[in-house]
């Protein structure tokens, strides 16, 4: 069976700076794989090679078998940025945010077919958004724009979804139900990697976790993943609190 995401021994320099070193990733499908690594260790260079926005030095990326570049134009590859890597004062409704999702499917003119707003819609009512459907998007809850661009993803049809700290500054609502529709995305065949730093939460969330810095320093099971020794490689035992880690076992 043709792998979701396949990244084969990517490195990445950004001049004399190595933002990967060989890495290598296979997430199946329907699975929720969960990136870890502190602030530098490429967890961006490697959601933006994947997204086909970064070009390697060496090494492939494919998705569903194909390439990034397909994968964006055909809408099976989507994306949830970061808070802080949108601007949140464009005059854009959560409708209008969720409906850039559908341009794919649109043609040239962009102009919104039944079908379109049909999905829209649908959505909407997944993250729980459809009465904030005309709030311009600046104006909700950090846990609420999450919320709106996962349903981006949800219009737009993808089978692969990159969400990058999704649950930074959000509250616990926003957090569950986040959480949930992963979980029912997962079961309808919807693969997904995402970049935490909530470690505790992690096993609870997802099937796998790769521990990154710079390299793949492990890739399996979260609680096999996130024991100790593991990442004292990749954080380093003067900055690591056992008291918030999830147990191993």
């Amino acid at each position: 069976m043709t792998a979701a995401i396949d990244v084969d021994g990517v490195t990445v320099h950004y001049g004399d700076v190595l933002a990967l070193d060989g890495v290598t990733v296979t997430v199946g499908t329907g699975r929720i794989c969960g990136l870890v690594g502190m602030n530098g260790s490429g967890k961006s260079t490697l959601f933006k090679t994947i997204m086909g926005l970064t070009r390697p030095d060496r090494g492939s990326v494919r998705i569903n078998g194909g390439t990034s570049s397909k994968a964006r134009t055909s809408g099976t590859l989507g994306y949830v940025p970061q808070s802080e890597a949108v601007d949140w004062s464009f005059p854009l409704s959560v409708r209008d945010v969720v409906m850039t999702g559908r341009y794919g499917h649109m043609g040239f003119t962009r102009r919104p077919r039944r079908a379109d707003r049909e999905a829209v819609a649908h959505a909407l009512d997944r993250v729980e958004l459809t009465d904030l459907a005309d709030r311009q998007i600046g104006q909700l809850s950090g846990g609420q724009r999450k919320r709106a661009f996962v349903a981006r993803g949800i219009a737009q049809g993808a089978t692969v979804l990159l969400l990058d700290e999704p649950f930074a500054g959000v509250d616990k609502r926003s957090e569950a139900t986040i959480t949930a529709l992963l979980r029912e995305l997962a079961t309808d065949a919807v693969t997904v990697l995402i970049s935490t730093h909530d470690l505790h939460a992690l096993p609870g969330l997802a099937d796998e976790a790769i521990l990154l810095n710079r390299r793949v320093l492990a890739h399996g099971d979260p609680r096999e993943v996130l024991r100790p020794e593991r990442l004292a490689l990749a954080f380093g035992m003067d900055v690591l609190d056992r008291d918030v880690l999830p147990k191993a076992g």
